[in-house]
């Protein structure tokens, strides 16, 4: 498979139709664990299909379900019969989730190379649907040749993708799912649509056709899957058998809105006797639980019943137990005295002659002293606990592999403050929603108010896994290495929370992203000052891919990761992609990471990273910065969808004019727009050797800025630009009145809106 077979694949997924297929199958061992309830589903609605129990707010009929997403069918017309919402097969419902089967991509190989057998696949929940993938679920590939990507067209910029190599049969492990035969990783929140398709890397497995003729890929629930090594590369079955016993996992909640808004609104479907929790998937919506001590079915009057403990053969009553609601007591009959408690003093037999008086003074003097002894005891641990506590929160969030890392670089963080969690607590008044400044791959950015009055970013990671670690110590290290006016500056970090914390200087107008794509013109965006952000972000590249003691490549240079300060300086931000290279390589292998649209195909392509991946994805900023577009824009057509394409095919068609905004051809000069334009084409080449070194663009960019600078150059502007703009005023003005700006909800969401949920 060549270069240009490859991205045509990339391109083409966006639009293939969904794959229609469904399997019967539950995976052995699957367990119910729907809440304990008498009445599941609505008095005389069918609450069973096959062997599927179906629970409210789901149900088979009109009145029996809450609203049109949650409506069930039940196909009698095979056997055993099928639970269907839409053409979806519903396996089996829990409290909060529910399994259907999978779906596994498949292309195999005969020893020539020749491909027999390529079979894509996708799933979709419908965007306004309440249900999404479940973060349990991880995408698979399974082949020792091979690249996979998982994809999500309908919901923003997601692709993530697989690399799987082996060379020989005793290369693969059994179990392990780390690059070597078998990868594996994760998806965001929220996930509701996907497409799978995957090629041959190297050699259309020629080299290992003999113990791995096909290669595998699928979403599943990642603790119903085990990798068996070689008897799975063997196995004729195993696209059946996966589809079988690894289902996907899809989470759902009740309603759009939150508990308090739902509450507020007189719509909140929790009944009597349980509470409302908050959704936790990245949809909007909510859940209902019944209360401690009662059981039932929330979403259905009378609500959850009390559960009556006293019946309960394992309460903890040694004497008489008394049912309340929620709870229940224990006491002792008459004639015995004690807590009544199995695990306490139990009941004993009263004794006639027992002495009351001896026994007060002896309890009351016994508790004093154990009293004072526990105190002591407290104050004594206590301290020692707090230590280990710090210590193991220290170690949990990386804090040995921050100190190995410091002690084998030249760089230091002596600078760099260590924060308390509570001084960062109070500066984000406990993490007020209203103090989030934006939500990426691996965290939420807060803003940040400290003691002394300076507003900061403070970057809170999410749930922390040795991935998550490694990628918040990179970041550290690059920031503690990089001093360079146009690069956020680092001033410190918080190890002592459940999460790792960043705390960086604030940069206070926002992305180049939202000034250049914003609905409102922005006056400062000239012509000049243009050349000068690109100038400036180049200067700020070329200094990590050069002058740094360890050069720095970025990996996920976009406009949306150039944030502008009070005076619209560039701060080039978000490094927890960025890798260092070592000073005796050029080169470094590496899963793919970046944005869709700004990626080096030929990074894409072999998985090596290099300075020139930076060069690729500047060049698509700086087009972007030339014409107004958006990297890809399902508004443009499929020859011009794609801007780096778009550029550079005007270049060639000599109509580059109708592109470039129409400000930019006005402020800038003919000779300026040539070098610039000429600029991009060279940083765009699909050969990486072929494109200039960050270095080259950034001399040649503060060139053209100081041209613009020069006394006489505004003068020369107005000679120059005279006759073009007045031959080709015209044409300009009809280019700008068929401008559309971009709505929020433009693009893929809106060309592909789905209004049932669909397979």
């Amino acid at each position: 498979m060549n270069f240009t077979t490859n991205i045509q694949l990339f391109l083409f997924f966006f639009v293939l139709p969904f794959i229609h297929s469904s399997s019967q199958s539950t995976a052995p061992g699957d367990v119910i664990t729907l809440t304990k309830a008498a009445t599941i589903g609505k008095p005389g609605c069918q609450t069973r299909c096959g062997n599927v129990t179906i629970p409210y707010p789901f149900g088979i009929g009109p009145g029996c379900f809450l609203s049109e997403w949650y409506e069930t069918t039940c196909n009698t017309s095979v056997n055993p019969p099928r639970t269907q919402i839409a053409t979806l097969p519903i396996l089996e419902f829990t409290d909060y989730t529910f399994r259907v089967p999978n779906k596994v991509a498949s292309q195999c190989y005969n020893p020539l190379g020749n491909l027999t057998e390529d079979i894509p696949t996708s799933v979709n929940l419908a965007l306004t649907s309440p249900f999404s993938f479940s973060m349990k679920n991880r995408f698979f590939l399974i082949g020792c040749d091979d690249v996979s990507f998982t994809a999500n067209p309908l919901q923003g910029d997601y692709t993530s993708g697989c690399i799987a190599l082996c060379s020989t049969p005793e290369d693969v492990e059994n179990g392990s799912c780390s690059g070597v035969g078998c990868c594996q990783t994760a998806i965001p929140k929220g996930f509701k649509f996907y497409y799978v398709s995957s090629f041959s890397l190297l050699f259309n497995h020629t080299s290992v056709s003999s113990f791995n003729p096909c290669t595998y890929s699928f979403l599943g629930e990642q603790e119903r899957f085990t990798f068996n090594g070689v008897s799975d590369f063997m196995d004729p079955n195993f696209r059946n058998r996966t589809r079988a016993s690894v289902p996907i996992l899809v989470d759902w909640v009740v309603g759009n809105s939150s508990c308090s808004e739902a509450r507020s609104a007189g719509v909140l479907a929790c009944q009597a006797n349980s509470e409302c929790v908050e959704s936790d998937t990245g949809v909007p919506g909510y859940r209902c639980i019944c209360n401690d001590g009662y059981q039932g079915q929330p979403y259905l009057e009378p609500g959850c019943q009390d559960i009556n403990e006293c019946d309960d053969p394992d309460n903890l009553c040694d004497g008489i137990c008394t049912n309340t609601p929620g709870s229940y007591t224990c006491s002792c009959k008459d004639g015995y005295v004690g807590d009544g408690l199995k695990n306490g003093s139990g009941c004993v037999k009263k004794s006639s002659e027992f002495p009351v008086i001896k026994f007060s003074l002896g309890m009351g003097f016994g508790f004093l002293a154990i009293l004072v002894g526990i105190t002591w005891l407290y104050f004594v641990f206590k301290k020692r606990n707090l230590v280990k506590l710090r210590q193991k929160l220290f170690q949990k969030n990386g804090g040995l592999l921050l100190k190995q890392r410091i002690m084998t670089t030249t760089g230091n963080v002596d600078s760099t403050k260590v924060f308390t969690a509570q001084e960062l607590e109070k500066a984000t008044n406990n993490y007020a929603e209203d103090r989030i400044l934006g939500r990426g791959g691996y965290g939420v950015v807060y803003k940040g108010v400290l003691t002394d009055q300076r507003v900061v970013a403070i970057k809170k990671s999410r749930v922390m896994d040795e991935t998550q670690i490694d990628t918040f110590i990179n970041e550290v290290i690059i920031l503690t290495r990089v001093h360079h006016r146009n690069v956020v500056k680092l001033l410190g970090c918080c190890l002592e929370t459940d999460v790792p914390l960043l705390v960086y200087e604030y940069v206070s107008n926002g992305t180049l992203f939202h000034h250049i794509h914003g609905k409102t013109t922005m006056p400062w965006l000239t012509w000049e000052n243009r050349l000068r952000v690109a100038a400036e972000a180049a200067g700020a590249l070329s200094y990590l891919h050069s002058a740094t003691s360890t050069p720095v490549i970025h990996r996920d240079v976009k406009s949306a990761n150039i944030l502008l300060d009070d005076n619209y300086t560039t701060k080039i931000a978000d490094f927890g992609a960025s890798r260092l290279v070592p000073l005796d390589q050029t080169q470094v292998s590496t899963l793919v990471q970046g944005t869709r649209g700004y990626l080096d195909p030929e990074y894409f392509q072999s998985g090596l990273l290099t300075g020139k991946s930076d060069v690729y994805s500047f060049g698509v900023m700086l087009a972007e910065l030339l014409t107004g577009e958006k990297p890809l824009s399902m508004e443009r057509t499929e020859e011009e969808r794609n801007l780096s394409t778009y550029f550079v095919m005007s270049m060639k068609e000599n109509r580059l004019f109708q592109i470039l905004e129409p400000r930019v051809v006005r402020e800038g000069t003919l000779e300026q727009l040539q070098k610039v334009s000429e600029l991009v084409k060279r940083c765009l080449n699909l050969e990486g050797d072929e494109r200039p070194t960050m270095k080259e663009v950034a001399i040649e960019l503060e060139g053209l800025r100081k041209f613009t600078q020069h006394p006489w150059a505004s003068q020369h502007v107005d000679e120059e630009n005279a006759n073009l703009l007045n031959m080709e005023t015209e044409e300009t003005d009809l280019y700008a009145e068929s401008i559309n700006p971009y709505s929020s909800i433009g693009g893929i969401s809106s060309a592909f809106r789905i209004d049932k949920p669909v397979v």
